[in-house]
Parts: structure tokens; sequence; C-alpha cells
């Protein structure tokens, strides 16, 4: 597998674009782990927005990286890998969050000697931050109390430490179902979801489902509120004029606020082609609209 950084410049521009991403798509991470050809995240979506958010994070972080690097082509191979984790019983959120965490571990980056938090490039280090200098993004709470610290303190967070600083492994078969499978939780995991049918072995019929229509559905709600604040009825729409700055500035805002194309928001806004709409931002910007 190719790199998908190129030095530490690459990885700051990755986590920059993940923040970004979490606050469109809704997520909390609770940890993550940059490699040279890969990354790790395990995260709670509170909304179905996995697949929309996905999309954004490698297509917006392929776009920087090309353009710092003065590039064209993928950045990434493939489709990313999902595993669903059992969010009700917390051992299984442990388990990964320490798996994710002690990766650099396991690929021999952290040497015999050296502390866990000497590989800068996981939310380790974060976690052992006070909660107001961390990344903003980054939920520690679930991930603290699963190891039995009911207080982000000092303290706790030393507690952390000395917890981490052991370096156990997830046993055998907890690393054989985190590599290969696509569920991590008790037997009757599938049926508390609710969502596969029973003796379903295929997570697309799950996140297809699931995932697929919900950042529309934000982006609706949010144009329904803009143009409420503007006093137009939505109907009304169609009738103005494609280019006009209404227009517009609920493009922007759909851009700054989910990860909807532009192709979805000119269809939804009435504001032309593409094209129209990119201008029409764009002389906003400029404030010539």
């Amino acid at each position: 597998m190719e790199k998908i950084y190129d030095d530490d410049e690459d990885r700051k521009i990755f986590l920059k674009t993940l923040g970004e991403a979490c606050g469109k798509a809704g997520w909390d991470i609770h940890a993550y782990c940059l490699m040279s050809n890969h990354f790790h995240l395990v995260m709670e979506t509170p909304q179905p927005t996995l697949v929309a958010g996905m999309k954004w994070l490698l297509g917006t972080y392929t776009l920087r990286y090309n353009g710092r690097h003065r590039q064209r082509g993928h950045v990434f191979a493939g489709r990313y890998k999902s595993l669903l984790v059992d969010g009700k019983k917390g051992e299984y959120l442990r388990v990964v969050s320490d798996y994710v965490h002690l990766n650099p571990v396991r690929a021999g980056l952290i040497q015999n000697g050296e502390r866990l938090e000497a590989y800068e490039w996981s939310s380790y280090p974060e976690y052992l931050k006070a909660a107001g200098k961390r990344v903003p993004w980054l939920r520690a709470d679930r991930v603290l109390g699963e190891h039995g610290i009911l207080r982000d303190s000092a303290r706790g967070r030393r507690e952390f430490s000395q917890i981490m600083e052991a370096r156990v492994q997830p046993d055998e078969e907890s690393l054989g179902k985190i590599r290969r499978g696509w569920r991590f939780g008790e037997d009757d995991f599938l049926e508390r979801m609710g969502k596969l049918e029973k003796g379903t072995t295929k997570k697309e019929n799950y996140l297809g489902r699931e995932y697929g229509e919900a950042m529309e559905v934000k982006g609706r709600r949010i144009i329904a509120e803009e143009l409420k604040a503007q006093g137009v009825e939505p109907s009304a729409l169609g009738r103005m004029n494609r280019t006009c700055a209404i227009k517009g500035t609920i493009a922007k805002k759909l851009r700054a606020e989910t990860t909807l194309t532009l192709k979805w928001i000119a269809k939804e806004l009435s504001a032309g082609t593409v094209g129209t709409l990119a201008n029409t931002i764009r002389k906003l910007n400029a404030g010539t609209v």
C-alpha cells in the first residue's frame, strides 16, 4: 500500500480535515491513530452519517494532499473497512480503543523503554492533556470510564497512563475479530441493534439503508430554517433568480455544515447548474452579488 502522508504537515492537514468532518457529520471520535499507509478511527455516529462523512473526509483530504504535492489521482485505494462495535457492553469499546492506541507498539514504532505517548499521531497523547487543551472533537469520557476512571482529572489521567503503559494487548481472539470481522460484540448484538434480519451476515444491508439519506435530511432542514429566517416561502425558490444572494448564502452554509455536493444543493435550491452555483458562491465571497 502507498503512503497517504508524506510528512508531519500532511498528518496535521488530515487531522484538521477530520475535525471538520466531525463538525459536518456530527461524529464523536473516541480514538484515532495515523499510520503511514492507513488510519484507524473509533467513532460514534449519533446520526447515520458514516458513508457521507467518510466520502467527504477522504475526498477532501485527497484534494488537499494533491494540491500541496502538485499531483493528481487517488490517495486512498479502495473502500474503507468498517467494524460495528457493541456500545452497550463497554468492554468492546475499551478493547477496540486500546487496539488503536497500541497500534504503534505492534508496528514497532515505539521501542522498549519509550513511552506510548512518544508516538504523537494518535489520540493517546490527547487523552493525557487537560480536557480544555484537547482537540475539541475528541470524546474521552467513554474510554476513560470503561477503564474505571470516573473523573477526567489529573489523577485520572495519570491512572490511565499507568494502565496503557503496561501495554497489555487485546487477546488473540479479540485481535482476530477486530482485524477480520465486521462486528464486535455479544452474541445478541445484532438482535439488540434491531437493524438486520435474523441470520444475515452482510453489513451493507445495515449500512446502506441507514446511512444513505441522513445528510440530505440535515440539508433540507438547514434550507427550511434559512428560508424562514429570510421570510421566504419554500415554494418561492423556483421563481427566484437562480443566482440571487439568498441562494448563494444558503449554499455556503450547506457546504460549511454538511457533506452535500454542489449538484445536490443546486437542484434543491433551483440554483442552476453546478458551475452556475459555484460562480454565485465565488461572487458572494467577493462581495459582488
